[in-house]
């Protein structure tokens, strides 16, 4: 099989354009002045509205920049804990797959306002692990919670993929192929 006739089937042409999109992307938030600019201010905005959920639900929360500070327990929100890397992976997804813009947009706004709600549900329920049981505290942070939201992020493409952006039937009344 040749390059072109290779690039003529749809599921080569996402997968290269995913993959584009994806080391783009990384290569992006990876740079010092978008890291500056994005990505910090971005992690310190998760971690205050995480602390400002924490004090509603009756923590004494100090909140300095990406730490969050209790008489019971402390936690930082770093990089890899701020719900991107799920988000552009689900991204990437989202705009590479071949779907209408309408449902690329509905992809985009609500893929991307549900990981930051599980994520912030992470962070909660991560301080609360710290709070209660310290030990289990690196196990949940590392297998149990890096798992659920890079498999949320996986599941929530593949919900859209399947409902919001199959394709158009044809005219005969069976989908396309």
């Amino acid at each position: 099989m040749n390059r072109k006739s290779l690039f003529a089937k749809p599921e080569a042409r996402f997968l290269v354009l995913y993959l584009l999109i994806l080391v783009s992307s990384f290569t992006i938030i990876a740079l010092k002045p978008v890291d500056e600019t994005f990505v910090a201010p971005y992690t310190a905005t998760v971690a205050k509205v995480s602390g400002e959920i924490l004090r509603v639900l009756g923590e004494e929360m100090t909140i300095d920049g990406c730490l969050l500070r209790s008489p019971k327990f402390a936690v930082t929100i770093y990089n890899g804990c701020n719900g991107l890397i799920t988000s552009i992976i689900f991204l990437a997804g989202v705009l590479a797959f071949p779907a209408r813009p309408v449902a690329k947009i509905i992809g985009v706004i609500g893929g991307l306002l549900t990981i930051q709600v599980i994520n912030l549900v992470r962070i909660l329920s991560l301080y609360y692990v710290g709070v209660f049981r310290p030990e289990w505290f690196n196990a949940s942070h590392i297998v149990v919670w890096q798992s659920i939201v890079i498999l949320s992020g996986v599941a929530l493409w593949v919900f859209w993929a399947t409902r919001f952006a199959s394709p158009n039937p044809s005219p005969h009344g069976k989908s396309g192929s």
